[in-house]
């Protein structure tokens, strides 16, 4: 009872932190939100269904979708994915890939420690100024990342909840900002087989950052012909917060452990759109996985007003290969996980991934 009652107050504290900060978004603070890269799920199992896993999401993939997954870790999980943004087979290639590592270790009985690293970089990008507009100065790369350090625990057999402190540095050669932020979920499960599944996350609450360096500067001359340095101020930017809420059920078949899941989620978002994903995932034999999904928003299928250069569908499979002998007490399996995300103008997204599991 005293669990249950632990798992309520966190909640309601989390119900608290979002009031002002996510439900007070507006159509006038759309897009003025910085460090918007931490809307972009690097992991590709959790993006061939839409991100719709909140609530039965496991494992390091819980880093994005929720933190309360990260408690499925059984000893010890790693993963890497290579993502290539906008970089599918036509329309422009946008020149930008994400790097994402993960691992995670079961510390206590019901305890799991974790921490991730996600890498966006963003390409070549020419250097131009006021009075040399052409490309001819040079290029820049743009350098996002963001490390997380994570806590999960399962305070009973159907009650899970993690958090995760983020740092968040963004930088070029000659400008660099950075800032931290909290994320906090829970995870509820129900029924015979667990079937029933529900979730709830709050991400990226923190305080808002800036931008400093030598590149907010500009050397000139004033009119009594002495050279001076002006220095440009740079304005706060708060977080991209954003609270999801997620509900599955899953269909068992006894042959061949057959599963078919429907999961979908709702995120709302301060400073963008809000979104509905839905998305379905298929298991046989607890090795083979196919999943698609969908995620919608306000004018996505108008392209004089969507917002975004997604155009919502997404598709994934997954392959779980044991690699330690039947029965064995300690089993280890290699997952690949591959997912495929629709853009409109740009090139699709794709994601590739592996994950080792002991």
């Amino acid at each position: 009872m005293k669990n249950i009652i632990r798992i309520f107050a966190v909640v309601a504290i989390m119900v608290l932190m979002s009031t002002e900060s996510v439900w007070a978004g507006n159509d006038k603070r759309r897009g003025t939100a910085g460090a918007t890269e931490l809307l972009i799920n690097p992991w590709a199992r959790s993006t061939g269904w839409g991100s719709a896993s909140v609530a039965n999401v496991r494992g390091l993939d819980a880093f994005y979708s929720n933190i309360a997954g990260l408690s499925y870790v059984n000893k010890i999980e790693f993963t890497y994915t290579n993502t290539m943004l906008y970089g599918g087979i036509k329309g422009l290639n946008s020149g930008a890939s994400i790097n994402a590592l993960g691992l995670g270790i079961r510390v206590f009985d019901r305890g799991v420690m974790g921490i991730s690293l996600m890498s966006l970089s963003l390409g070549d990008i020419d250097k131009t100024t006021v009075l040399s507009p052409e490309p001819i100065n040079g290029t820049f790369s743009p350098t996002l990342m963001n490390i997380n350090v994570a806590y999960s625990h399962t305070f009973t057999a159907s009650i899970r909840g993690g958090v995760n402190l983020k740092v968040i540095s963004e930088s070029t050669d000659n400008i660099t900002g950075s800032a931290f932020a909290i994320d906090a979920g829970i995870q509820y499960v129900t029924g015979a087989d667990d079937e029933l599944k529900f979730g709830i996350s709050l991400k990226n609450w923190g305080p808002s950052f800036n931008f400093d360096g030598t590149g907010l500067s500009i050397s000139m001359v004033n009119d009594a012909e002495n050279s001076m340095t002006v220095q440009y101020r740079s304005g706060n930017m708060e977080l991209p917060t954003c609270l999801n809420i997620g509900l599955s059920y899953d269909f068992l078949i006894e042959a061949l452990s057959q599963r078919i899941t429907l999961a979908g989620a709702f995120t709302s978002n301060a400073f963008l759109k809000d979104n509905f994903s839905v998305g379905l995932e298929y298991s046989l034999l607890n090795i083979f996985n196919l999943r698609c999904g969908y995620v919608y928003q306000t004018d996505i299928f108008s392209e004089a007003l969507r917002t975004t250069a997604n155009t919502g569908f997404s598709a994934g499979a997954s392959v779980d290969v044991p690699l330690s002998k039947k029965g064995s007490d300690n089993p280890t399996y290699l997952t690949i996980d591959y997912s495929y995300r629709t853009s409109a103008n740009l090139r699709g997204t794709h994601a590739i991934g592996g994950t080792f599991r002991f």
